[in-house]
């Protein structure tokens, strides 16, 4: 297999390899295949996972378990006007 590096990734391999922490250009880039691979498990699984919620959501509002967005919206809303009323006392209090 050939493979063509731009003159930076070359250096980038060189460096590694002077650094002592590698011996060859091969170990380097096995390295970096290696940790490629474990990036792209990991995407895969967080987007399982994120698939898994969405199923399990979408269930959940087929049987009716779900909350209207405007009644969070206004919960949320509450939430922050109350926040920042506990945080204006505060301040008023110093």
């Amino acid at each position: 297999m050939n493979i063509s590096l731009t003159p930076k990734l070359e250096q980038f391999i060189d460096e590694r390899i002077k650094s002592g922490r590698y011996s060859s250009a091969s170990e380097v880039l096995g390295e970096a295949l290696r940790l490629l691979w474990e990036r792209d498990c990991h995407r895969e699984a967080r987007l399982a996972e994120l698939k898994e919620k969405i199923r399990i959501g979408i269930e959940e509002l087929d049987r009716g378990e779900g909350i209207d967005g405007e009644e969070v919206f206004a919960e949320l809303e509450e939430d922050i006007r109350r926040i920042e009323a506990e945080m204006a006392q505060r301040e008023e209090a110093k």
